[in-house]
């Protein structure tokens, strides 16, 4: 088998870039105060063609859907696929996704639900979680500040009109930032996985050279050695002249099988794709806390990205609670007896 080896990570990058040709995809959960899940999902292209390849979340014959075509302003014509689907609980939704056979079916997927009764109020809290893509990343946080990540975990929409407006000149400058430190991110988290991977295959070895840490501390090198043979990579790893260079021959040669396979393993992780979607969250009663973005009619909004979980899991989040009024009213109402008992007991006394 070909080993392409480290030229993988060169293009890394634009795996996570969706393609123009995919339906566009909102997915909207509307959380119940009993634990239902009403999820609709609603599918733009500009082409009469849904495949169930295509399908970012798990849609089958239950679900009530509705074909239309619609016409803009300037005469262009898109088709939309609607669907519908009341899930009893959230266990339900995971069932789903662990069955799923759509795009994403690779992408670990689980939401919860939870509901506490609190006497005046009954809260929820409701996620949907994804799991993380590699096991030995770094977590972007160590690469982006505080601004820096608030606008990278931001929905497109609100990227586009932060660089349109009076701050321009800011926001390009920090979108340039990111994209600089994000692929300083991707290629050691890479690396990191490959010495992670290696690590697990290549247990009880005694050369000091490949302890983790003295593995760990040569991942500049590793990154600076991607650039000088970033051109014939390929064929350089398969003759060994990487690994010999970087290890020695000695070592490198002991150590082949374990290096390749783990690089195999990052590759995997590499090549594997996600069709970006974005979900929506509606919950009952007064949100007290989120971790997502408010769109124009006022509804939680996250983008979903495979960049987003690359290195640590992504989870999105909302709590609200509703008022119990009936426990207002009883609580008064015994407040009420219980006084008027006291002023009749002084009275009689």
């Amino acid at each position: 088998m070909k080993k392409r080896g480290l030229k993988i990570i060169v293009s890394l990058i634009i795996i996570m870039i969706a393609s123009c040709d995919e339906p566009e995809t909102v997915v909207t959960d509307i959380i119940h105060p009993d634990g239902t899940v009403t999820r609709k999902i609603e599918m733009k292209n500009s082409k009469n063609e849904f495949p169930v390849k295509s399908m970012k979340v798990p849609i089958d014959n239950t679900w009530k859907i509705r074909d239309s075509l619609e016409i803009g302003k300037k005469g262009d014509t898109t088709w939309v696929k609607r669907a519908e689907k009341l899930y009893a609980t959230v266990d339900e939704i995971n069932a789903s996704y662990k069955n799923d056979s759509g795009a994403n079916r690779e992408t670990g997927r689980h939401a919860e639900f939870k509901k506490q009764f609190r006497w005046f109020t009954t809260d929820y809290v409701f996620s949907e979680n994804i799991d993380s893509r590699i096991k030995f990343g770094y977590p972007i946080a160590s690469f982006l500040n505080k601004d820096e990540l608030n606008y990278f975990y931001s929905p497109s929409k609100i990227k586009e009109e932060k660089l349109n407006s009076a701050d321009s000149l800011k926001y390009k400058a920090i979108f340039d930032t990111i994209n600089k430190k994000t692929d300083t991110w991707t290629f050691k988290s890479l690396i990191s996985e490959w010495i992670g991977q290696f690590d697990l295959l290549a247990p009880g070895r005694t050369e000091k050279e490949l302890t983790t840490q003295a593995l760990k501390a040569r991942e500049d090198e590793f990154v600076r050695s991607l650039e000088k043979y970033s051109h014939n990579f390929d064929s350089l790893w398969k003759s060994g002249t990487v690994l010999n260079d970087y290890f020695g021959e000695t070592i490198a040669k002991k150590y082949r099988q374990q290096f390749d396979s783990s690089m195999s393993i990052v590759e995997k992780i590499g090549l594997g794709d996600f069709k970006d979607y974005s979900l929506k969250i509606i919950m009952p009663g007064k949100l007290t806390g989120t971790n997502g973005f408010m769109d124009s009619s006022h509804v939680l909004l996250w983008p979903v990205k495979s960049d987003y979980f690359f290195t640590e899991p992504y989870s999105m989040w909302a709590e609200s609670k509703i008022t119990n009024t009936w426990a207002w009213i009883i609580t008064g109402l015994f407040l009420v007896f219980v006084a008027a008992g006291l002023i009749i007991r002084r009275l009689r006394k």
